[in-house]
């Protein structure tokens, strides 16, 4: 059985510089086998974000990458913060926040772009936990998707 950090290497995909917080907060907390991550943006490699209201920017493939993208970036932190993705045993709750026109209704498509990231490097029974999708009419910097997460360190 491989180990998450095998797994994420097999995706091919590369992590982003973990992002540095923008206000007044932490981007990780640990509490007893807990791992909270804040909400997370569309970190880049070169540290830009990816912006862009979904339903007018954006189409839902691009947004669904995007919130590949953010995915990526929890994963950066929690491999600056705890130094491997093998110390985290499972994914428990995401809440995905869709930037989108009033009119769009398929967040849960576009924040499946981090969930099935978060499949393919914990495995189907321990990367699936519960999770919300819900839209806003912004978010910071006009980014189109902010994730936060909740983890069972191993």
């Amino acid at each position: 059985m491989a180990t998450p950090e095998e797994n994420f290497a097999q995706t091919g995909l590369r992590l982003p510089p973990a992002p540095t917080p923008l206000g007044v907060y932490k981007p990780c907390l640990i509490d007893g086998n807990y791992l909270y991550v804040s909400g997370h943006g569309t970190v880049q490699d070169d540290k830009s974000l990816i912006i862009g209201r979904i339903g007018e920017a954006l189409d839902m493939e691009q947004g669904k990458l995007a919130a590949r993208q953010v995915g990526l970036a929890i994963l950066s932190t929690i491999v600056a913060n705890l130094g491997s993705l093998n110390k985290v045993k499972r994914v428990i709750k995401v809440l995905g926040m869709v930037n989108c026109t009033p009119d769009f209704e398929r967040h849960p498509y576009i924040i499946n772009g981090c969930s099935e990231l978060f499949a393919q490097v914990w495995g189907p029974e321990n990367g699936v936990g519960v999770r919300s999708a819900v839209g806003f009419g912004s978010l910071p910097d006009n980014i189109p998707v902010e994730i936060e997460a909740l983890f069972e360190l191993a």
